[in-house]
């Protein structure tokens, strides 16, 4: 058996899969202040219908704790420290209001080209110190080749400020673009004493429970990470929602047509794209609080339109609101929402239906519009919302490889099948979406929990990037900040070094339980370099990518 856990901003939703069937669904409301104990009360009430919990698998759990940390500005005051070395000027980096820069500098090889100035970084410490921050994140340019500076700098503010918690962008990612790796590095050490907390009290609760399920977390591309993995890579959790529908898409769907896949929540609705049955992802990984970083994502977009956005009669105008008031009328809350309208008009059957009819009347009288009428523009609204945001986001797909290389390959401009509805909404607007963009709508009967059943079934994913240099024997892998010298890489052709990427792919992979699946990896990158003195080659750089890549579990066959 299999247990999937989504927690939305609105709602949280819970499945227990067994074989092809859906044994139980639960939907409850979240509580954004105590996520766990609604993951863990959704747990419980699947686990009722379990007769013995030894059979209980696995359980995946896909949350928005460290995406309202950084959304809301709840996460602690964190300083970035940055090694820049030579080239952009300090003003180019605006990635934090605490930035702090050191001298020294590493060039693209490892080489130190400027030592670290020890008096700078005491004086920072004394700095960090009196302003009372303890969360610190360094990132110094092509620590990725030598982490020698970042393990400096760390070693000595911690002898001098031993409250400061530091972490490493060469621990984060070992991938170039310093700016990214920087902005993963800070993000990281922004929310990880609150992701170590909530990891600490679901271990806790599901050792009291007695289970001995493998327990996962969803990450941003669609695929899982041990909980236990998760506490070095909390940001990898972030837009684990948005992943979570586009691989309950999958789930539902197992094709390899093209979709667009609309997941509209309470909050705000969802946007992803499947590619001949796979997730579009973005090329140039997730972006936080308008900055990209090395995390692997999804390409979504979120539109401020959901089911909970309440109406108004401003100005002479009807309006649907960005900004979330509460529950739904139909739920007990003192606004009328779009969940409202769809209720009255288009029989979504949620709630006291009364209640919804009752609070749009009061709008509707304020505009001077029959209580239909009013409906009618409100999803209308809606439609026109959606698909105007579709037509944008396509604009952007464009750019993505993968959408590239599907028009290479048909020799045509990319065309969509369908649009597939996530969400308890979906089967009232996804239909008039998908003839607003002149394709078929899909719609299944478990589409209203299709975030939870994407996460129970979603497979392990996990990228291995491989950096060699063979004239300074140096070797750099991610994930794990490794960067050691190795006397036997010498004479590597490309072929070895892809064995040697494969090796530590199937190293990792072995610790996180991901055996069933280290014969499915691709390689995604390869590139070789020849570096030349005088009229002689004297080395080689590669580069080299191997992934297990998104997709379902093996023992998925589909829902009956």
């Amino acid at each position: 058996m299999l247990i999937g856990i989504d927690v939305g901003g609105t709602f949280t939703d819970g499945v227990l899969f067994n074989g092809r069937d859906i044994v139980k669904t639960i939907k409850r409301p979240t509580d954004n202040n105590n996520l766990q104990s609604v993951m863990l009360d959704v747990l419980d009430d699947l686990l009722e219908v379990v007769p013995d919990q030894k059979t209980v698998e696995r359980i995946v759990l896909s949350t928005t704790l460290v995406t309202n940390l950084l959304a809301t500005g709840q996460g602690k005051r964190t300083a970035l420290i940055l090694i820049p070395g030579y080239g952009l000027p300090h003003a180019a980096y605006h990635l934090s209001p605490d930035t702090f820069f050191l001298s020294g500098a590493i060039d693209f090889r490892g080489r130190e080209i400027q030592p670290l100035s020890l008096n700078e970084i005491i004086s920072l410490a004394e700095k960090l110190k009196k302003q009372g921050i303890k969360r610190a994140a360094v990132a110094g340019k092509f620590s990725n080749r030598n982490r020698s500076h970042e393990d400096q700098v760390a070693h000595i503010l911690k002898k001098e400020y031993a409250d400061l918690e530091v972490t490493l962008s060469c621990d984060i990612s070992n991938r170039l673009n310093f700016p990214r790796r920087a902005a993963t590095a800070y993000f990281t050490a922004m929310v990880s004493p609150e992701w170590q907390h909530f990891v600490d009290e679901v271990e806790k609760a599901l050792q009291q429970k007695g289970l001995e399920a493998e327990v996962h977390i969803l990450k941003a591309d669609g695929g899982t990470l041990p909980l236990s993995s998760s506490r070095k890579y909390p940001c990898e959790t972030i837009f684990s929602g948005p992943a979570a529908s586009t691989m309950g898409a999958l789930a539902l769907t197992m094709d390899n047509q093209n979709s667009l896949v609309v997941d509209i929540g309470g909050t705000t609705s969802d946007l992803a794209l499947l590619v001949e049955g796979l997730p579009l992802h973005a090329s140039k990984g997730a972006r936080l609080l308008g900055q990209y970083t090395h995390v692997d994502a999804v390409s979504v977009r979120s539109i401020a339109i959901g089911g909970d956005s309440p109406l108004a009669f401003v100005d002479g105008e009807l309006r649907i609101l960005s900004q979330r008031q509460g529950p739904a009328a139909c739920f007990g809350g003192e606004t009328a929402t779009v969940t409202d309208a769809f209720n009255y008009r288009l029989s979504l059957n949620q709630g006291d239906i009364d209640r919804s009819r009752e609070y749009l009347q009061k709008i509707a009288d304020m505009a001077h519009l029959k209580l239909e009428d009013l409906c009618d523009r409100i999803i209308n609204q809606v439609v026109t919302t959606l698909s105007e945001a579709t037509r944008e986001m396509f604009k952007e797909w464009e750019n993505e490889p993968a959408y590239r290389v599907w028009e290479i390959v048909h020799r045509k401009h990319f065309t969509l099948d369908r649009v597939v509805g996530i969400g308890a909404a979906a089967y009232c607007i996804i239909p008039r979406v998908a003839e607003t963009l002149e394709v078929q709508p899909f719609i299944h009967r478990y589409s209203d929990v299709a975030n939870a059943l994407g996460a129970a079934v979603a497979r392990p994913t996990l990228s291995v990037y491989l950096h060699l240099d063979t004239e300074r024997s140096l070797c750099a892998v991610e994930p794990g900040g490794i960067v050691e010298k190795r006397s036997d890489i010498g004479k590597y052709q490309l072929e070895d070094a892809r064995q040697l990427a494969v090796n530590y792919l199937y190293e990792m992979g072995k610790v996180r339980g991901m055996d069933d699946y280290l014969e499915d990896y691709k390689v995604f990158l390869e590139e070789q370099f020849n570096m030349i003195r005088g009229w002689s080659r004297t080395g080689r750089l590669f580069d080299v990518g191997v992934q297990i890549a998104p997709g379902l579990i093996q023992a998925y066959q589909g829902v009956e």
